[in-house]
């Protein structure tokens, strides 16, 4: 390829081409389609020419482009087009009023409209969102008050939403500019509850019917995107529907995180550690160890220390084996405490011994009286409900701790309701408990010369010490000296799993039993799970205990199952 000829003439300076006069203002009289025509009126050549030379010159060069060089009559100098057209300052300038207008829109505050199934899921979701304003539908009040009868949990929260609004509205003469959500003493809500006062004109697809409650707030959302042009609307709502019509239709939608406790699942505490492979060689010099009624305890400190908890599980297979609690921490030193096997006959508990480590460590919780909350997690098959029934069977029949078992659980079919049961409450309660009814079968193993009057006996005096009870008729109710048994606690929310457990007296304990992949409860997830949610706020507490199981000990086919199919 050949190279290019060498340039006869000499490049021009950019300081001798003289300034280029900055265009007048247009009058105020001028018509406004007259803009247009001015904005594509050409220079004359001369001008023109020059103007493309600064434009070729400053490309060329690190200074910025003519649309950024400011002028001192008109702030901005004129833009040229391909063909020389000039670009009014005034579009300019609006242009960057329109990109400002974009940043503090991403920034700034933002509006959320709430849809009625946030309400009913969470009654303080008003007051979750900080900075941000709030924005009620007047179709969601309707619906509110279409949900407030009963005595369901949906019911109760419809009023708790009903009553809080009414509190926050009281002696408020100007409803429509807003009334500040800290008013009842809520702190972090900084943003103010803005209601619906009057109709707002939607313009969604005909398609879409106008006398669905969804589609109607559709419109408000709509609406109101149109009306706060320096703030982001956004739909908050559990319904993953009506999230993605809203984003069909170019709207923001998002999910209410506030009750999600984690992200992933992954995150969720397993309640155990393992050690590195070299933690005898960095911590056997400074390490001190005693024994005291036959349990050995060793006292360590260092960087491990640091991601322990107490009461969690410890566990090291190289060098030395060893499986020990961490029983107190204090700054950078730890106090570990060696395990009781349960995998031995010796130590069997109702006749149940441990089958691997995750329930060694389940029963050792379980059989500790300092423990009172106690919390299992597992697929199906990984032996929690047995393991629970067990050591309570254990701890009222043998031991004498409890005076009985009170088992509960969360009544959420998982195909077509069946419809009301006859009955009491225990007879009502009688189907949903079958999974007792298999390991009951299982643990009563009564002595072969006693005959059938021997089992019949024994299972009479087992039943009598379990009582299954409702979680309907929990409300009030205080329980002194019990072994509390919540059965599918995966499927209770965050305020029903709290109202069970501050059920518990003085010496009772409470088992919490879920498995995270089997929720059944509409709008709840595994992050807002009432049984994570337990799991993460009494972590590290000295009298709580919990354990993942990982391996399924109910058949080989069932292992095979869970993991083939």
């Amino acid at each position: 390829m050949p190279l290019p000829k060498e340039p006869t003439k000499r490049a021009s300076i950019l300081t001798e081409i003289p300034p280029i006069a900055a265009s007048k203002p247009q009058r105020k009289t001028a018509a406004k389609s007259k803009v247009s025509a001015s904005a594509s009126t050409v220079e004359p050549e001369s001008n023109t020419r020059k103007s493309a030379e600064v434009l070729r010159m400053g490309s060329a060069s690190s200074a910025p482009t003519p649309s950024l060089l400011k002028s001192p009559s008109t702030g901005y100098v004129p833009n040229l087009g391909k063909t020389g057209a000039v670009i009014t300052g005034k579009v300019q300038t609006n242009r960057s009023a329109k990109s400002a207008r974009r940043q503090s829109k991403v920034e700034g505050a933002k509006v959320f409209v709430l849809d009625t199934n946030v309400l009913m899921h969470d009654p303080s979701a008003l007051f979750r969102f900080e900075e941000h304003d709030v924005f009620l539908p007047l179709i969601t009040l309707e619906e509110l008050d279409d949900h407030k009868k009963g005595m369901s949990e949906v019911a109760r929260h419809a009023r708790q939403v009903s009553r809080a609004l009414d509190s926050l509205m009281e002696d408020m003469d100007d409803i429509e500019s807003g009334v500040a959500l800290n008013r009842l003493g809520n702190v972090d809500a900084m943003g103010k509850l803005l209601v619906q006062t009057k109709e707002l004109a939607a313009e969604l697809p005909k398609t879409l019917p106008v006398g669905k409650a969804d589609n109607q707030i559709l419109g408000v959302v709509f609406a109101l995107s149109k009306q706060y042009q320096d703030k982001q609307v956004v739909l908050v709502s559990k319904d993953i529907n009506m999230r993605i019509k809203a984003r069909a239709l170019g709207l923001l939608a998002e999910d209410y995180f506030n009750d999600q406790v984690l992200e992933d699942r992954d995150l969720l505490y397993s309640g155990f550690l393992e050690l590195a492979d070299d933690f005898w060689e960095k911590n056997s010099k400074g390490m001190e160890s005693w024994q005291h009624a036959g349990v050995t305890f060793y006292k360590i400190s260092g960087p491990a220390v640091k991601d322990m908890l107490v009461n969690q599980f410890v566990f090291c297979n190289s060098g030395m084996p060893l499986t020990a609690q961490v029983k107190e921490i204090s700054g950078r030193t730890a106090v570990l405490q060696t395990l009781r096997d349960y995998t031995h006959n010796k130590n069997a508990v109702w006749g149940v011994t441990a089958r691997n480590r995750e329930q060694n460590l389940a029963l050792n919780l379980l059989m500790n009286p300092d423990c009172d909350f106690v919390s299992l997690l597992g697929q199906a098959g990984t032996g929690k409900t047995l393991l629970a029934l067990a050591a309570g069977l254990s701890q009222v029949l043998e031991t004498k701790q409890y005076s009985e078992i009170i088992v509960t659980r969360a009544t959420v079919p998982v195909g077509e309701d069946i419809g009301f049961l006859p009955g009491t409450e225990e007879e009502k309660m009688a189907p949903w408990m079958g999974a007792f009814e298999d390991n009951l079968e299982v643990l009563n193993k009564p002595d072969p010369a006693g005959g059938e009057w021997g089992r019949s006996a024994t299972n009479e005096l087992i039943k009598t010490k379990i009582k299954i009870k409702s979680m309907n008729f929990m409300r009030g109710r205080t329980f002194l000296n019990k072994f509390l048994i919540i059965d599918e606690a995966q499927n209770l929310s965050p305020k029903q799993m709290k109202t069970l457990i501050t059920r518990a007296g003085p010496g009772t304990k409470i088992v919490c039993l879920g498995n995270l992949a089997q929720i059944d409860t509409p709008y709840l997830t595994e992050g807002s799970s009432g049984l994570t949610y337990v799991v993460d706020r009494f972590k590290g507490w000295p009298h709580s205990g919990h354990v993942t199981l990982q391996r399924g000990e109910r058949s080989r086919l069932a292992d095979y199952a869970s993991e083939a199919l």
